[in-house]
């Protein structure tokens, strides 16, 4: 009985410790683009196509961090809202820096829908890297 309670123990603390993890399959090629300008994001999409195209089976995710005073340019953009669908449709995930929103007093209530936030977008980049992430910073 006290092995079966070590055991579940074990099993508890491992599964809390990876609450920030998502669903990288570390056997696919997983990219990363980190971005101080919004306009990067149609050549990233682009990108992502044909990198989709040439890995085939072994495309995995491809993430978008966008920073920095860029995220003034996002409420209300209406082209930004039209390229965020076409990412959202080749399952590129495009997250913007909540502290780059907060800096810059971007209101989270204007942000389209459709685009995630991460608290620090260069953590998260290190931790993507840390993953197995293919990483460009533009």
């Amino acid at each position: 009985m006290k092995h079966l309670l070590i055991i579940l123990t074990t099993i508890c603390a491992l599964s809390f410790g990876t609450s920030h993890a998502q669903d990288f399959n570390p056997k696919k090629h997983n990219y990363l683009a980190l971005s101080k300008n919004i306009q990067h994001l149609q050549p990233v999409i682009l990108t992502a196509s044909e990198l989709a195209q040439e890995d085939g089976k072994k495309y995995g995710k491809f993430f978008m961090l966008i920073y920095g005073k860029t995220v003034e340019d996002i409420p209300n953009n209406e082209e930004f809202a039209r390229l965020l669908e076409q990412a959202k449709a080749l399952n590129i995930e495009v997250f913007a820096c909540e502290f780059a929103l907060k800096k810059f007093k971007v209101d989270l209530d204007q942000l389209p829908s459709n685009l995630k936030t991460t608290k620090n977008a260069f953590l998260y980049g290190y931790q993507l890297q840390k993953e197995g992430f293919i990483t460009l910073t533009l």
